[in-house]
């Protein structure tokens, strides 16, 4: 399944601009946006999931067409079926670890019951070892429980490829090795394509046989073994 990502986007803050400006193709399974800290990697992992949109552009998985700015297409970011895990997790501290989970399945803005039944629920408690402290709420749990219970949210509804931003670098060393670990196997299990946005170059040379290198809003030519770059 192939990413293709042709877009433009201006932001604008007080006297600052900053303008993503990327075009690049990959047709592997893991691929790994890698720059420094401002580079354009989350803005353009967000267009991707159609949490922005890009001012000019087009977007495609595996020749679904997400975004395109000249057919009038924009997808919502539910329709577009991606599991996306955000760089702080951004679970919601008054839910329990189970309602957490079961969030991923709503359609609304209506919290799950604390002791909420779901198979689907239990399911992926148990394969992330959570099933113990499915009652706890984030600030109870270790970083590794709360990056698990992120991932079991970003999974259960099923999607068609993982977009993670950041996923270690709120863990610390020993932990972050032990994570990767985890991921990697979860990824050979589940037979999911991935696309992750990382600035260390540990997790590059985990992930990425396949990486874009981003640099101020822009794809630098010639590095990673990327498809199609313009």
């Amino acid at each position: 399944m192939s990413f293709e990502v042709d877009i433009r986007k201006r932001l604008r803050s007080d006297d600052r601009e900053f303008v993503l400006d990327v075009r690049w193709r990959s047709d592997a399974r893991r691929t790994v946006l890698y720059g420094p800290s401002g580079a354009g990697k989350t803005l353009t992992l967000q267009a991707i999931a159609g949490l922005l949109r890009p001012d000019d552009g087009r977007i495609t998985f595996g020749g679904d067409v997400l975004f395109d700015r000249a057919a009038g297409i924009d997808q919502a970011a539910r329709a577009r079926r991606f599991g996306y895990l955000f760089q702080d997790y951004a679970l919601f501290p008054r839910l329990n670890v189970r309602q957490n989970i079961a969030f991923g399945l709503q359609h609304g803005w209506l919290n799950p019951s604390r002791r909420v039944a779901d198979r689907r629920v239990d399911h992926w408690l148990q394969v992330f070892e959570l099933t113990e402290v499915a009652g706890q709420r984030p600030h109870e749990l270790s970083g590794g429980q709360r990056q698990r219970t992120a991932l079991a949210r970003a999974l259960i509804h099923e999607p068609r490829a993982l977009l993670l931003d950041e996923p270690f670098s709120a863990l610390d060393p020993a932990l972050r090795e032990r994570m990767r670990d985890e991921l990697d196997r979860l990824l050979h299990r589940l037979d999911l394509p991935l696309l992750m946005i990382t600035h260390d170059p540990a997790d590059l040379a985990r992930f990425g046989p396949s990486s874009v290198s981003l640099d101020a809003g822009r794809v630098i030519p010639g590095e990673g073994l990327v498809l199609g770059v313009g």
